[in-house]
């Protein structure tokens, strides 16, 4: 039998959706193509928060691990810079030397002493321990565990405020996914369980009533049809940066890259080590 003769069968079947007389109700077909919109939502919102917090993991490491090799390689240039203008006195070389010099500690601009301040959220995990006096404590590494990621696409699917019947209940699924959200970022398993726990403890949701007429459900699938439109650019955005273009080249195994770079930096900074003890043993 056809998969269009199985579906005429049910529909014209007793207990079907409309009965033997009626068929299928109008607003029904839209009801399921609303529910697979907003479960197709829900999907690429986890796809784009997991990119989100793997990228601001890599920068944080980026910068705790490979910031000092960075900062090391720049003074090496300056004293590089200024052992050869010592040498030749050259007008040419003096200039390149405070040149070097004047990147050793550039003066920072406005957008690099708040960046590290805000993220989605409003003021960041680390501003907060900083003003709060809690010790900041760092991702240790890039991309959360498998366990980690399998609890808190569980729990985005179960809890996510888009499912919410009311006002109320959006509200509370938006209180809930904020701090699933934080302890999926520090990668905490065990608050991620302590969350499923809580949410399965906490009071039923609403059963799905119907969406009533179909104004209202066109009108929910272009909300849908925009919120995926503006997500669409946070991923671009993510994708575009500098960080996110140095994930894309290492997708399953971005702690690796951090390895492979510092490798890198380690080596250059034995170069130009040996580079400068040469200048400075022939003064």
């Amino acid at each position: 039998m056809s998969e269009q003769q199985t579906e005429e069968t049910a529909a014209g079947a007793p207990g079907g959706d409309g009965g033997a007389a009626g068929g299928e109700r109008p607003e029904a077909r839209l009801e399921r193509a609303v529910r697979a919109a907003e479960q197709a939502l829900i999907e690429f919102e986890i796809a784009v928060e997991t990119f989100r917090v793997e990228v601001e993991n890599f920068s944080r490491l980026h910068h705790q691990k490979l910031g000092p090799m960075y900062t090391r390689l720049d003074e090496l240039d300056a004293l590089i810079a200024e052992a050869r203008a010592a040498r030749t006195g050259d007008e040419e070389d003096l200039r390149l030397a405070r040149e070097a010099r004047s990147l050793v500690m550039p003066m920072p601009g406005v957008d690099e002493l708040f960046h590290d301040w805000m993220d989605s959220d409003g003021i960041s995990d680390d501003a907060a321990a900083m003003l709060t006096d809690r010790p900041v404590r760092p991702p240790q590494r890039v991309r959360p565990t498998e366990e980690v990621r399998r609890l808190y696409r569980d729990l985005v699917r179960r809890a996510h405020p888009d499912l919410a019947q009311d006002d109320a209940e959006r509200e509370r699924r938006d209180a809930f996914i904020a701090r699933v959200n934080a302890a999926y970022g520090r990668g905490e398993e065990q608050q991620l369980r302590e969350l499923a726990a809580e949410w399965e403890a906490g009071p039923a949701a609403a059963r799905a009533q119907g969406y009533g007429e179909s104004e209202e459900l066109y009108a929910r699938l272009e909300w849908l049809a925009q919120r995926k439109e503006l997500l669409s650019v946070v991923a671009r955005e993510l994708e575009d940066s500098a960080i996110g273009a140095m994930l894309r080249m290492a997708p399953e195994d971005p702690d690796g890259l951090l390895d492979e770079i510092a490798e890198q930096l380690l080596a250059q900074v034995s170069e130009k080590e040996a580079l400068l003890a040469e200048l400075t043993d022939r003064a």
